[in-house]
């Protein structure tokens, strides 16, 4: 006589199976699987050319587009083949319970299939928000200091090992360029760069005013209090990518003595550099590398992708298209409440998803409010 409780587990393995199978079709048509393959074939044929390396950039473009390419086919075909696999274990099973005896080693390896099956289809769905020109670049991260005095430049300070440990977690790597030390504690503002694909279209969710209530740590009364702290995001552009050009007379280029927060983020020097650029008063700072003419090339490369910000926000006639609506870093701005007093809530005001793991939350596990708030982004358009 069969067993009910394995036949069970084999039909929800069963169900759970038609659902990923079902999402895995819908995966390759927005993510356009076919054209990927078609234009695979037309880079590699692009590779064995002799001649394409006497163009050093266009090679450059080339492999590694190809090699992105390679990568997600190469997940995308696993995952087939993942899914075929499990198939069979569902056929052994089912053999298995016909004869009379459930085979509980193999309707576990199946339910651990499955999980991992899940997993493998939510992040191939992921992968379909970053759809933006340039969500797969580097992202350029500046976080200032708010209302609430010391209490806001040490939350800035917390935001930035959180968006580092965010980095961390996801095999990112972080660029300091710029971190200007707080009166008291924590920091005025602080500039970094963020490296890894995709790393732009997973921040640019992050953008806007963030707020954090605790009983502070900087009141004698240990006082309730409500301190701000704004994150702004901007494409890293290619060396190569040359959408403005910039007249070295529109420029003001200051150097001075960097001064990071004890020194765990910057090289204190005598290199830092300060570049405004006067039509605009846009201002970019440097000081994170070995010498001047370092800080000012990493300065100029940021002052350009801002520019080119700028110049796209106006083409489109859209402030929030990748500049985002800034608003006052104080009250009603926020986008995200991280509250540790008199309860335990971080929340996102944009999607209200919200989670009781405050310390999670700050040591970097971020990904499932940037998923939520690209999701109600992809909605919208």
């Amino acid at each position: 006589m069969a067993d009910p409780k394995a036949e069970n587990s084999l039909r929800d393995a069963q169900g759970a199976l038609e659902e990923l199978e079902s999402r895995w079709r819908a995966a390759k048509e927005y993510l356009k699987i076919d054209l990927s393959r078609v234009r695979r074939e037309a880079l590699s044929v692009e590779v064995a050319d002799p001649d394409l390396w006497e163009n050093q950039e266009r090679a450059r473009e080339v492999t590694t587009e190809l090699g992105r390419l390679n990568n997600d086919l190469e997940l995308f075909d696993g995952l087939r083949r993942d899914l075929d696999d499990s198939v069979v274990l569902v056929e052994f099973s089912r053999e298995a319970l016909v004869e009379g005896e459930a085979d509980w080693a193999l309707l576990d390896e199946l339910a651990s299939s499955v999980a991992k099956l899940e997993r493998e289809v939510a992040a191939l769905e992921t992968q379909s928000l970053f759809s933006g020109q340039y969500d797969q670049n580097d992202a350029i991260v500046e976080l200032h200091a708010g209302a609430g005095g010391t209490d806001a430049q040490d939350w800035t300070e917390m935001l930035l090992r959180m968006y580092s440990r965010w980095a961390e977690r996801r095999g990112f790597g972080v660029e300091f360029d710029e971190v200007t030390e707080g009166q008291e504690a924590g920091l005025l503002s602080a500039t970094f760069i963020v490296k890894g694909r995709f790393a732009y279209g997973w921040l640019s969710a992050e953008r806007g005013v963030h707020r954090l209530v605790r009983i502070s740590p900087f009141d004698s009364q240990a006082r309730r209090q409500t301190s701000f702290a704004s994150f702004e995001v901007t494409p890293l552009l290619n060396d190569d990518a040359g959408e403005v050009e910039i007249d070295e007379k529109d420029l003001r280029i200051d150097t001075y003595r960097s001064s990071g927060a004890g020194g765990q983020h910057v090289n204190k020097t005598d290199s830092a550099i300060r570049i405004t650029h006067l039509p605009t008063n846009i201002v970019v700072s440097c000081q994170n590398e070995r010498s001047q003419h370092q800080n000012r090339a990493r300065a100029m490369q940021i002052l350009e992708a801002k520019l080119a910000e700028r110049a796209r926000v106006e083409r489109q006639a859209q402030m929030d298209a990748l500049s985002g609506n800034r608003g006052d870093n104080a009250w009603g701005s926020q986008i995200r409440s991280y509250v540790q007093a008199p309860y335990q809530l971080v929340k996102d005001h944009r999607t209200d998803y919200e989670t009781g793991n405050v310390d999670a939350v700050l040591d970097g596990d971020l990904d499932s409010f940037m998923e939520a708030e690209l999701r109600r982004q992809r909605a919208r358009t």
